[in-house]
């Protein structure tokens, strides 16, 4: 029987991480934002449009179907203080974000309870609440997909861009 020496142990684990980071093709993407000495955070894959137009990619996504926000890991959502979005209080911990289409054809902002999965595993039964995105048409057209997290109105602005498309929701520390 053969042994195993540190040496093959070591090119196995490089090997194994090989293979993650390549499977994970889209560049990752972080927000941040400090309300109340807490921090609220977002991390995301960031797929490019590539030619392609925004309506198409999202017009696949029927009504009560979700988008993963960004690729390859699910996006994460992490805060340190609840947050208030509208009348749904979001608790301190982490998520991952999910945009569902409504029927419609707005879209809300969907975190679970669920995180760290690959992006497309969406189980809507760890949904913990959803709150209304406002859909804008953007100042200028986003390649990548581009999450913002930025001081407004006494709390903070999580806006979502790509192509000429923008959803936005307000919150506030509770």
């Amino acid at each position: 029987m053969k042994r195993l020496t540190i040496g093959t142990l070591t090119l196995a684990a490089l090997c194994a991480c090989a293979v993650i980071a390549t499977a994970q093709r889209n560049p990752r993407g972080n927000a941040k934002l400090t309300l109340n000495g807490q921090e609220v955070t977002v991390d995301y894959g960031r797929p490019s449009l590539k030619g392609r137009k925004v309506e198409d990619m999202l017009g696949q996504v029927k009504p009560g179907g979700v988008w993963r926000l960004g690729a390859d890991q699910s996006t994460t959502f992490t805060t340190g203080t609840d947050l208030v979005f509208g009348e749904v209080t979001v608790p301190k911990g982490t998520y991952s974000l999910w945009a569902r289409k409504e029927a419609d054809g707005s879209w809300k902002l969907v975190f679970n309870t669920q995180h760290g999965q690959w992006g497309t595993n969406h189980d809507a039964s760890k949904d913990a609440d959803a709150v209304p995105l406002t859909e804008t048409k953007a100042s200028s057209p986003t390649e990548q997909v581009t999450i913002n997290l930025t001081e407004a109105g006494g709390g903070g602005r999580m806006t979502i861009e790509w192509g000429d498309m923008q959803l936005a929701a307000d919150f506030k520390a509770k």
